[in-house]
């Protein structure tokens, strides 16, 4: 249980990190953090170990008594997100591209784009930012296993490696907690943000 997942957001409620549950209480009794209920209530340590515990909570044991297991976490000074490279998946690409096929221009919903070699891979093309764009399923079929110029088609812009701020600059490993998805809207969180193979 002290090993479990708790997120931890930035004082903008924005999820900067996922601890254990030992690191947690540490924040909490030291005063750098409050815990949040489903509510969305805030708590410090001794307004928190005072709540009661009912039989579905998860639980500690401490000395005479039990206390809840916070599942999220605020910093109370921090409002800064860490910066990292984006990561090379399919939502970020979608997001670079706009959700737009980058031979006609027309943007579409993701469930009608796919992702598209510009150099095909049977020519010796990689898996990267700089290979990789979104492509409608015509201009796809169109391209097959050509060169965009060979198939009469152009890029709308050069791909490349995006410049801002991933959206979530931690990796989720192990369960996702339900008092976790209010603040990281999941919605095929996974298939969207898994990295890819180059």
């Amino acid at each position: 249980m002290l090993n479990s997942g708790v997120l931890v957001l930035n004082r903008a409620f924005f999820p900067v990190h996922v601890t254990n549950v030992r690191r947690a209480f540490c924040l909490l009794y030291s005063g750098l953090a409050r815990a949040i209920n489903s509510q969305y209530e805030m708590y410090d340590f001794q307004s928190w170990s005072e709540l009661s515990v009912h039989t579905h909570d998860e639980a500690v044991g401490l000395v005479g008594r039990v206390i809840r297991v916070p599942r999220v976490v605020v910093l109370v000074a921090y409002d800064r997100v860490p910066k990292r490279t984006v990561r090379f998946s399919r939502h970020n690409i979608f997001v670079r591209d706009r959700s737009t096929c980058q031979y006609c221009g027309k943007t579409h919903p993701r469930s009608e784009l796919n992702l598209d070699h510009v150099i095909p891979r049977s020519r010796g093309g990689m898996t990267t930012w700089e290979n990789i764009v979104c492509s409608c399923v015509p201009c796809n079929k169109r391209k097959g296993g050509m060169l965009p110029e060979e198939a009469g088609l152009r890029t709308i812009a050069r791909p490349a490696r995006p410049r801002w701020t991933p959206e979530y600059a931690f990796s989720l490993r192990g369960p996702v907690h339900r008092e976790w998805l209010p603040f990281l809207n999941l919605v095929d969180f996974t298939y969207w943000n898994l990295e890819l193979e180059r």
